[in-house]
C-alpha cells in the first residue's frame, strides 16, 4: 500500500487506495478500551470463584491508565527497528495474548497479570494509531480521527451492557475471553498490509518510523508537548475518577438507586461518541482550538458544581455536562497530528502526551478515593477535579497557539 503523505496538500476519496488501511485502524480502535470496561460487571460472578477484596478492584482500576502510562512513554522505542505496522501487530497479538490469560485465569493473580498484559497492548496502540492516521490519511486527519474515536468511544459502552448477560448465559470466563476474537479480527488487516505491502522500515530508503534522538529530547523541553500533556491528563484523570467513583457519588449526594447510577454512568460514556464525532472534524478546521478548550472546562465546572451544589435536581444534566468535559481526548489525537510536521514527530509527541497524561490520570481514582476516604464527603473530590479542569485551561493557551512540535 502507497504511503499517503504524498497527498497531505490534495484530499482524496477515503477509500481509494487505503481501504484495508481505514479497516485496520478502526478495528484497532475497536480494541482499545474493551478489557477496560468488561470486568467490573461482573466482579460478583468472579467472587464466586475467587475473592477479590475492595483493594484488588482498586488495583485493577488503576491498572489501565498506569500501562497506558508506562507503554506510552516507551512505545516509540519499539519503532526504532520496526516498522509502525509491525509494532501495532505486535500489540494486537500481546492484546489477544492477555484475553485469554484473563479468560483462563483461575486466581486473582492470574487475573490481574492476564489485564497488565492485554492493557501493555492497549498502550502501545493508543501511541501508535495517531501516527498511522497521519502515515495513511494526511489529507483526513480530522475525519479519520473522528471515526476511530467514535468507535473508541462506542466500544466502552458494548461491554457494560452484554458482559453480565453473557456471564449469566455461559460464565464469566466467556463473558472476559470473547472479546479475544476482536483483536483477531484486528489482526487481519495488519498482517495483510505488512505481507502485501512491505510497509516503510528503516533499512529501506524510506523514512524511519522513530523519532530521531535530538527529537525525543526536544519533546521533553517542549512547552508545546508538556501542556498536551496537561490537557491530556486531566480528560485521563477525570474520566478514570467517574468510571470508578459516580455510582457511588450518586447514590450519597443525590440518593440515586444503583440501578439509576449505572444507568447514568453509561451515559457519562456515551457523551463521547458525539465528542469523538464533531470534535476532531471541528479541530482540524480551526486555527485556533482555545475555544474547544475552554468550552471543555466549562462542561466540567458546571457540571461538578451543579454535583455539589444542587446534586438531587436535574442529576442527568450534570453528569451530561461533567462527561462531555473529556471532549478533550479526542482533541488531543488530532492536535498530535495538527501540531507535528513528520511521522516521527508524531509519535514523539504521541508517546510523551499519552504516556505522561496516562501516569497523572491514573491518580484520579486514588485521590478521589483518598479525600473521600478523609473528609467522608464528595465534596472536597469534586472540588480537586475542578481544580484540575482549570489547569487545562491554562495549558490550553499554550496548545492553541498554531505552532508545531519540530520548529525550534
Amino acid at each position: 500500500m502507497a504511503d499517503a503523505s504524498d497527498a497531505a496538500g490534495a484530499p482524496r476519496p477515503l477509500w481509494h487506495g487505503r481501504a484495508i488501511a481505514l479497516v485496520g485502524i478502526l478495528l484497532v480502535a475497536a480494541n482499545l478500551r474493551t478489557a477496560v470496561a468488561a470486568l467490573s460487571p461482573i466482579f460478583a460472578e468472579i467472587r464466586t470463584e475467587f475473592p477479590v477484596s475492595s483493594i484488588g478492584v482498586g488495583l485493577l482500576g488503576m491498572l489501565p491508565p498506569v500501562c497506558f502510562a508506562v507503554f506510552g512513554l516507551v512505545a516509540p522505542a519499539f519503532t526504532r527497528r520496526f516498522s509502525l505496522e509491525s509494532v501495532l501487530l505486535a500489540a494486537l497479538g500481546v492484546m489477544l495474548a492477555g484475553h485469554l490469560v484473563r479468560a483462563l485465569a483461575g486466581s486473582f493473580p492470574v487475573l490481574a497479570l492476564g489485564s497488565a498484559i492485554t492493557f501493555a497492548g492497549m498502550g502501545v496502540g493508543n501511541v501508535l494509531l495517531p501516527p498511522l492516521v497521519k502515515r495513511y490519511f494526511p489529507d483526513r486527519i480530522g475525519l479519520v480521527t473522528a471515526l476511530y474515536a467514535t468507535v473508541m468511544s462506542v466500544s466502552t459502552l458494548l461491554p457494560p451492557l452484554i458482559a453480565v448477560p453473557v456471564a449469566d448465559a455461559a460464565g464469566w470466563h466467556v463473558s472476559v475471553g470473547m472479546w479475544a476474537l476482536v483483536s483477531l479480527l484486528a489482526v487481519l488487516p495488519w498482517l495483510r498490509i505488512i505481507v502485501t505491502h512491505r510497509p516503510a522500515h528503516p533499512g529501506n530508503d524510506v523514512e524511519v518510523e522513530e523519532a530521531q534522538p535530538a527529537l525525543v529530547g526536544r519533546v521533553w523541553h517542549s512547552a508545546l508537548a508538556w501542556a498536551m500533556a496537561v490537557v491530556f491528563a486531566v480528560s485521563s484523570l477525570n474520566a478514570y475518577a467517574m468510571f470508578a467513583w459516580l455510582p457511588q457519588l450518586l447514590h450519597d449526594v443525590a440518593g440515586t438507586p444503583p440501578a439509576e447510577a449505572g444507568a447514568l454512568l453509561s451515559v457519562y460514556a456515551a457523551m463521547g461518541i458525539p465528542a469523538g464525532l464533531l470534535v476532531p472534524l471541528l479541530a482540524a478546521r480551526m486555527r485556533n482550538v482555545a475555544v474547544v478548550i475552554y468550552a471543555a472546562v466549562a462542561f466540567f465546572v458546571v457540571g461538578y458544581l451543579g454535583l455539589i451544589l444542587v446534586p438531587s435536581t436535574a442529576t442527568w444534566l450534570w453528569v451530561t455536562l461533567a462527561g462531555l468535559g473529556p471532549l478533550l481526548f479526542p482533541l488531543c489525537l488530532v492536535l498530535i497530528n495538527k501540531r507535528t510536521r513528520t511521522h516521527e514527530g508524531s509519535v514523539a509527541l504521541s508517546g510523551f502526551t499519552q504516556g505522561l497524561g496516562y501516569t497523572l490520570g491514573a491518580l484520579g481514582p486514588f485521590v478521589v478515593g483518598l479525600l473521600h476516604q478523609l473528609t467522608e464527603s464528595w465534596t472536597a473530590a469534586l472540588i480537586f477535579l475542578t481544580a484540575t479542569a482549570l489547569a487545562a485551561a491554562a495549558a490550553g493557551a499554550v496548545v492553541a497557539r498554531p505552532h508545531y512540535l519540530e520548529d525550534r
